[in-house]
Formats: structure tokens, C-alpha cells, sequence
């Protein structure tokens, strides 16, 4: 159900971005990104600094290989870092190659219904072809907003066109994201499990970032846009010196509009683990806790209760059971 739920919210997120489009340009084409900008930005801010804040009073890194040891043990280096280098590594993996996920495993049940487990790539490989070609797309979109524009935005766009497949060429990263996006979904409803644990967003932002790739892809080769004039229409955004395209229809509001709900969702969704990631006291931390007493920095003064104070309260009872005692009356046993 939750799968239909977000289709019919997305769908009239939709159709009230064309319609807002169509009626109301100014909105669609300023008001909206202006505050989605507000909403994204804020909310990072407030996201972070919940996290900044957040107690860590102990190294709590989560390992998975050998510790710095003894000479002759081989050390785990990334897998289990003792120093700032071994981590940034490691946090260098988990962010742009997903090395936590690659090394997952598949759950599935035998004939018998016994438990087996198998390899679990193929998730990895759509999670890296989703958030790579999602980023590259960004990326890519930086023509838009930056003038003169930046030689590696050009060289990505055009590396991204290179097959040059029909005019306007094909770009790679539209294959690749709507095939991630659909290898993604249909896993998630096919899986009993994991359906099970998914709530509203799981299927309501892969839907809403299909629909943004969507309007994009037809703007490009269908329903054609000037991209003179949403170049100078993003550079008066940025600017702040906003003004509305001339000829741009509701499609090109509509596109507009989605992506501006999803940058304003952002800090509020699953998505902020793009920042959060970063802030992982599990991935960011290196693991010194044999060579180095990490001490809790809030611990209050306690007033210790020494052994001998304890055997001194207890003694009548020790001797009646019988048990040994370390001091005689103040002198040694």
C-alpha cells in the first residue's frame, strides 16, 4: 500500500507543478526555489549542528578487520584505522565506492527453507550507478549556473554525450539513472523483507527524483527548451536578479518546481545521510583504543568502594560462609 500512497502523492505533486506552472509562472519560476532554497539551506544547518552536538564522549568506530596490535599481526590499515590517514581512507571508501555495501551479503532461503547466503553485488552495483549518475547530472548542471562555465562541467557534459546517439545526443547518465531508479523499486516491492521495513519515502523520493529526471529528459528531447534562456534565467537566480524565460511553458515550470520540493525535502528525509555520512562517529573515528584511556569527559566524581572497605563490611558474613579473607583484623592473612 505504501508503494500506492506514494505514487498518488508524487502524481498530484505532479500535476499541482504543472498546473502552478501554467497559472502561476511567477511562483513556479521564483517564489518556489527561492524558499526551497531557504527550506535546504536552513535545514542543513540545523540537521548539522543536531549532529555537531550530539555526545561522543568514546571512540566507538565500527571495525571489521584486525587492530593495531603486536609487530607481528598484520594490521587491518583501513579496515580498521589507528591513525588519521587509515580513517580518511576508509571514509574516502564508504563515500565515493560504498565499500561497507560491496562487502554485503543476500539473505535467501534454500528448498528446504533453511537460511543461505549469497552475494549481495548486484544492490551495490545499482546504488553506485544511481547516486554516481545522480551526481554527475548535478555536476553537469553547473553550466547553467556559473559563467564563464567550468572546463570540467564541459568535459563531463561532453564525456557524457560522446556516443552521441540521435540530436540531441543521449546522454549516458540518463540511461543509467532511469535503469538504477527502476532496478532500485522493483527490488524494493519484490523483496518480502525489505518491503516490509520500507516506510513512505523509500518509495516516495526515488519516485519524486524520477520525476524530476523525467520532465528533464523530455525538455531535451521532446518538448524542446531554449537553453540560452534558462541559462540566463538560472545566472539571474543565482544573482538574485530573477526574470522568467521567455517561451518557457509549464513542462519547464514543472521540472523547475520538483526539483525545488526535492532540495526543499533534503535535510527532512533519508537523503541528508549525504551529509550525516560524514559526521558517523562508526566511519569517522580511528580506533586507538588499546594504546590510548579515552575518558569520558561528563563522568562525575564517584566515591570508590575499595575492596578492602567492602571485605571490612562484610567480614562476619564472609567468615560464616567460609570464604578466605584477604586482611585479618588489619593485619595479613
Amino acid at each position: 500500500m505504501r508503494i500506492i500512497f506514494s505514487s498518488i502523492a508524487v502524481s498530484a505533486l505532479c500535476a499541482a507543478a504543472y498546473i502552478l506552472g501554467a497559472l502561476a509562472p511567477t511562483a513556479a519560476g521564483i517564489v518556489v526555489p527561492y524558499g526551497a532554497a531557504v527550506f535546504f539551506i536552513t535545514g542543513i544547518i540545523y540537521r548539522t549542528a543536531r549532529w555537531l552536538a550530539s555526545p561522543v564522549p568514546f571512540r566507538i568506530p565500527v571495525t571489521a578487520g584486525q587492530e593495531k596490535s603486536l609487530s607481528w599481526i598484520e594490521h587491518r590499515r583501513v579496515d580498521n584505522p589507528d591513525g588519521p590517514l587509515g580513517t580518511a581512507l576508509r571514509m574516502l571508501s564508504e563515500v565515493l565506492l560504498f565499500r561497507s555495501l560491496f562487502r554485503n551479503t543476500a539473505l535467501g532461503r534454500s528448498g528446504e527453507g533453511l537460511p543461505v547466503y549469497g552475494s549481495g553485488k548486484w544492490l551495490w552495483l545499482g546504488a553506485m550507478a544511481f547516486h554516481w549518475s545522480l551526481l554527475y547530472i548535478v555536476v553537469r548542471h553547473l553550466r547553467f549556473f556559473m559563467e564563464p562555465v567550468p572546463a570540467f562541467a564541459d568535459l563531463m557534459a561532453a564525456a557524457d554525450d560522446i556516443f552521441r546517439i540521435g540530436n540531441p545526443g543521449i546522454y549516458i547518465t540518463n540511461i543509467v539513472i532511469a535503469a538504477a531508479l527502476a532496478y532500485l523499486l522493483l527490488r524494493r516491492m519484490a523483496l518480502r523483507d525489505l518491503r516490509r521495513l520500507s516506510l513512505f519515502q523509500d518509495y516516495a523520493l526515488p519516485l519524486l527524483i524520477a520525476a524530476v529526471a523525467a520532465t528533464g529528459m523530455l525538455q531535451r528531447y521532446v518538448w524542446r527548451t531554449d537553453l540560452l534562456g534558462a541559462k540566463e534565467y538560472a545566472m539571474g537566480l543565482v544573482t538574485l536578479r530573477p526574470a522568467l524565460p521567455a517561451g518557457a511553458g509549464p513542462l519547464f515550470y514543472m521540472h523547475l518546481v520538483l526539483a525545488s520540493a526535492l532540495m526543499a525535502v533534503i535535510p527532512h528525509s533519508k537523503i541528508a545521510h549525504a551529509v550525516g555520512v560524514l559526521l558517523s562517529p562508526t566511519r569517522n573515528m580511528a580506533n586507538s583504543n588499546r594504546r590510548k584511556r579515552h575518558v569520558n569527559p561528563w563522568n562525575a566524581p564517584v566515591k570508590v568502594h575499595s575492596y578492602e572497605e567492602w571485605e571490612e563490611e562484610f567480614r562476619d558474613k564472609i567468615v560464616k560462609a567460609g570464604y578466605a579473607l584477604e586482611r585479618d583484623n588489619g593485619g595479613e592473612v
